[in-house]
Formats: C-alpha cells, sequence, structure tokens
C-alpha cells in the first residue's frame, strides 16, 4: 500500500487564508493514481488562524463544501482512499471530523475527535458527544482496519490501550499540535504506534521551512520506526507500507512472543489507574441542570447515610447524592448526619468521642428495619471508593466549630484526591469560617455555601463576597429573586429539601439548579416530565 502524506504552510495571519487554501489545493491535485491512501490535516477547511469564532465559521461556510468536493474528487481521479479533515453539522452543531472517502468517493466513516480541545469548545464547536461513554471509533476498509488520532487525542496516553484493543491496522492522524518540538513529536508519534502495534499516517501543517515546532507529517511502522518525517517540509510525502505487519517481541524475560499492549495487558491493575469506563458521569462543572439529589442517599427504602441508600439513588440515576461527615476520636472520618448516635444506632454519645472501631460494633440499620440489622457505620472513603466518578457527591461537612481541625481537613481533602474525585465532589458548609478555611486550602473543589440562622437571607451575598459557586437555600428563606440574583452571579441554587411532589415542581419552576430529597423515585416521576 503507497501512503501519502500532505503538508501545507498554516500562517498565523488570518490574511494569508486564501493563499494558504490554494496551496493545500495543489498538493491535492500532485496526487496521482499510485497512491493507495491520501491524509490531509486537521482542519482543511480552515487553513490559517482565525482571529475569533465569527472569522472561523466564515472559512468553515467559504471552504466546507469545496474541500470535501476536491477530496472527493481526488479519490475517484487517483483511485485511492482519502481522509480528510474537515467541520461537518450534526443536529447539535458543528464537529471537528475526519471523513473517509474510498475509492469510488463515498463517505464511509466520520470520526469524531475524542478529545475537543479547550479552545475549540471556546469557539463553539460541539463536544456534547465527547463526555458519553464510547468505545474507540474503527472502520474497515478493504481488510484494512483504520483507528484515529486528532491533534489533542494525542497527549492522552491512557486512550492507546483501548484503541490497541481494537486491533487496529493503521491510525489516521490528521493534526496540527503546533506548540510541541519535532523532538516531541517523533516521541508521542513513535510512543503511540509502538504501544497500539499498528502504523500511524499522520499529516500536520508547517509553520515554515525554518520551523522547529509543529508539522512532522509522518508514516511510522508498528515497531516505532519512521519510515517518513517531513519536519517542516511543505509539500507532499509518499512511502510504501504493509498494513498486516505487525511487531511482535517477547512478552517479558523467556515470555511468549506478543505485541507490546498483549504484554501489558498480562499486567494491568486497573484499580491503580484513574477513574474511567462506562459507569462515569459528567464533572460536576459541566453535568446540566436542573438536578435531583438525594439527600442522605435513598433514604425511604434504606437507612440514611448508608451504602445501600447510596447505592439505591445512583442505580436510579440520580445525579447527585449528599451525605454528612464527622470525624472519630482518633481521627476517623464517617458519614452520619447527626453528632450524637441514639436515632440512628443502637449507641449513645457523639461521634467524635468514640473511635472508628467502636463505632464499628454498632448496629445503624435496626432502627430504620429489621431487615437491615447488623449494617455498620460508612467510612468516606468507603464512599469515594465504591461510588467515584458515578454521581456528584453533595459533600457535608458538619462543623460546628469557629475553626476546623486542620488535620482533618486535610485528611478529607487528601481522600478526596486520593479517589480523584474533585471534580465530583463539593463542599457544603454553613459556617463562614470554616468555608474560607477550606476554600484557602483546596480552591479547586468546589463550595456551596450553607444557611445561617442569624443570617437567613443574606446567603447570596455571604457565596459572592466568598467567591462561591454554590448556595444551599433552606426553606422558606428565599424567593425567585434570590434565584435570580445568583445566577446573575454565576452561583448555581440547590434547595433543602422537597419530598413533595408538588413543591418539588413549584421549585424547578422557580429556577431551583438543585433540589435536594429525601423521596428520591417519587420526586423523580414528578419532575421529569416537566420541560
Amino acid at each position: 500500500m503507497k501512503v501519502c502524506v500532505i503538508q501545507p504552510y498554516y500562517s498565523f495571519d488570518a490574511k494569508d487564508t486564501e493563499a494558504c487554501y490554494r496551496q493545500q489545493v495543489e498538493l491535492l491535485d500532485k496526487c496521482d493514481d499510485s497512491m493507495d491512501l491520501i491524509v490531509l490535516p486537521e482542519y482543511a477547511d480552515v487553513p490559517a488562524e482565525q482571529p475569533n469564532a465569527e472569522s472561523y465559521y466564515a472559512m468553515v461556510d467559504k471552504y466546507n463544501a469545496d474541500i470535501m468536493e476536491r477530496s472527493i474528487a481526488a479519490a475517484k481521479r487517483c483511485n485511492a482512499i482519502v481522509f480528510v479533515n474537515a467541520a461537518y453539522h450534526t443536529e447539535s452543531g458543528w464537529r471537528n471530523t475526519t471523513h473517509a472517502i474510498d475509492r469510488e468517493g463515498n463517505i464511509v466513516g466520520r470520526y469524531f475527535k475524542a478529545h475537543p480541545a479547550p479552545s475549540e469548545m471556546a469557539n463553539g464547536l460541539d463536544a456534547t458527544y465527547s463526555y458519553e461513554y464510547s468505545e474507540p471509533y474503527v472502520i474497515e476498509i478493504e481488510g484494512v482496519r483504520y483507528g484515529f488520532m486528532t491533534c489533542y487525542d494525542f497527549y492522552f496516553y491512557e486512550a492507546f490501550a483501548p484503541l490497541a484493543r481494537q486491533n487496529v491496522d493503521v491510525i489516521i492522524g490528521c493534526s496540527h499540535q503546533r506548540t510541541d518540538t519535532h523532538e516531541a513529536l517523533s516521541i508521542i508519534n513513535r510512543f503511540l504506534c509502538y504501544n497500539t502495534n499498528a502504523y500511524l499516517i499522520r499529516a500536520s501543517v508547517s509553520l515554515g521551512e525554518d520551523s522547529k515546532i509543529c508539522g512532522c507529517s509522518c508514516v511510522i511502522a508498528p515497531n516505532g520506526d519512521e519510515l517518513v518525517n517531513m519536519k517542516s517540509n511543505i509539500g507532499i510525502a509518499t512511502c510504501e507500507i504493509d498494513p498486516h505487519k505487525k511487531y511482535y517481541k517477547a512478552a517479558g524475560f523467556g515470555g511468549k512472543t506478543k505485541s507490546h499492549y498483549e504484554y501489558i495487558e498480562q499486567g494491568r491493575r486497573p484499580w491503580l489507574y484513574r477513574n474511567g469506563g462506562s459507569a462515569m458521569v459528567k464533572f460536576d462543572d459541566i453535568m446540566p441542570y436542573p438536578r435531583l439529589c438525594a439527600h442522605r442517599g435513598f433514604n425511604t427504602v434504606a437507612p440514611e447515610n448508608s451504602m445501600v441508600a447510596f447505592g439505591a439513588a445512583v442505580a436510579l440515576g440520580a445525579e447527585e447524592i449528599e451525605f454528612d461527615l464527622w470525624f472519630t476520636s482518633d481521627g476517623e472520618i464517617v458519614s452520619c448526619h447527626d453528632s450524637t448516635l441514639d436515632r440512628v444506632s443502637n449507641g449513645t454519645g457523639t461521634i467524635t468521642e468514640h473511635t472508628l472501631a467502636e463505632l464499628e460494633q454498632l448496629d445503624f440499620g435496626s432502627k430504620f428495619s429489621e431487615k437491615f440489622a447488623g449494617l455498620g457505620i460508612v467510612k468516606f472513603e468507603d464512599i469515594l471508593k465504591k461510588f467515584g466518578g458515578q454521581v456528584v457527591m453533595n459533600v457535608h461537612v458538619k462543623a460546628p466549630w469557629d475553626v476546623y481541625p486542620e488535620d482533618m481537613m486535610k485528611k478529607i481533602v487528601a481522600l478526596i484526591r486520593q479517589y480523584e474525585c474533585e471534580k465530583y465532589c463539593y463542599f457544603m458548609i454553613a459556617r463562614d469560617s470554616v468555608i474560607k478555611q477550606f476554600k484557602s486550602y483546596a480552591p479547586d473543589i468546589a463550595m456551596c455555601v450553607g444557611h445561617l440562622k442569624s443570617r437567613p437571607w443574606e446567603i447570596v451575598d455571604r457565596a459572592i463576597e466568598m467567591g462561591c459557586e454554590k448556595v444551599q437555600l433552606f426553606k422558606p428563606y428565599f424567593n425567585e429573586e434570590i434565584i435570580n440574583k445568583a445566577h446573575e452571579h454565576g452561583i448555581h441554587c440547590n434547595v433543602f429539601w422537597a419530598d413533595d411532589p408538588e413543591e418539588a415542581c413549584r421549585y424547578r419552576a422557580m429556577g431551583i439548579d438543585t433540589i435536594l430529597t429525601n423521596n428520591y423515585l417519587e420526586v423523580y416521576n414528578a419532575l421529569k416530565n416537566m420541560k
């Protein structure tokens, strides 16, 4: 198979857009019928830097249809498979898309960039699909299995293993990567091929013949050999490959011959790596509103603040769960609403005067129902370990002190970081002094301002003053004016609480973002039909 990569000049001056586009077209026209596969760079329809989103979409309007028509014509003229990256419009907006065109000029596949970069999202490109679970996109053409990576995708090494498991033969990389050196790009590209046992056909753009960054359109073999590396040369480059030729080695000393990724799969320890997989939900800051939060879990069917109640809520699809934290006398963090044990267990006294071992001897289930007899107290770590990444957690830090014990604060934050839940947790705290303490120590974890009896109507003002992301309104101390003021300052509004479906619907209509409820399923069923 003879493959060809096209590397045109790319300008950071929008005035050069037309000239850059014409050069790209001229290079495509040089392709001939000796070629079996042709790859163009990323954003073939936006061939130069644009100053703003308006200008970007003006270029899409001007060049998108033309480059697609020319790519289809090139596939027919050269009797070649063509991969061209150009925006594609879906019901949810424009997407960064690599189009696969067969030798007859038919579009036989479309790859949507798995990791749209922040700059692309700022331009308004659709990224909604990228937050949903999906396996790596693979298409088969003429017996060759093609996988894809586009620009920013190349940096996510954790994506290499799932791609390798798809047994791809060739990876198509339409790219820019305008800030990386030639040396860095070579390392990244060779590392990809070695880890996936696939060829990489990557087309980028040149920032000028003397540039030491960007460029590096290449063809790399599964063993990491660079068959082509254009560096900053402008033009086209070709070489012959056998897409079915793989690289195998001994899987460890004296081991059987395997590909590198098969060797790695033998020793993979999933629990050592960050959260991932189909159970993951969107981060707190991108999960859509409105939401329903299961207060103390689904506690009408199971004991409050128990793994059973949390699990029931998560299984039913709750966007959030809420729970309360206290620390024990020996410095462990546990979940319980009350400071005392009498209401929820067969124990007496306060949580903070007992050790964890003493609390683990108590029954936290029988007072709810004898069916839950023997249910133990829940550690904060248990919740993070079981539900990390599967739900947003409203973490109510119970703080009856003006200053929270520093070692306990650090332990709470450390546990959240240990289980990589920073983006899935937010703190709910009432006292301003403790809010400021946690906010100063862990500013990356969102903060929800709680109700103060002495200042019930000032909750939004307090949130603004302390730079907090959320408020948890306490009925009846709020109205639509307060909700609107919060929203005007980018602050989301929880409400505690609504167990009555009619009341919940009323709060939703007022503009409440997240409703806490003890009656999850009934309230959910009432809200799901609201627009």
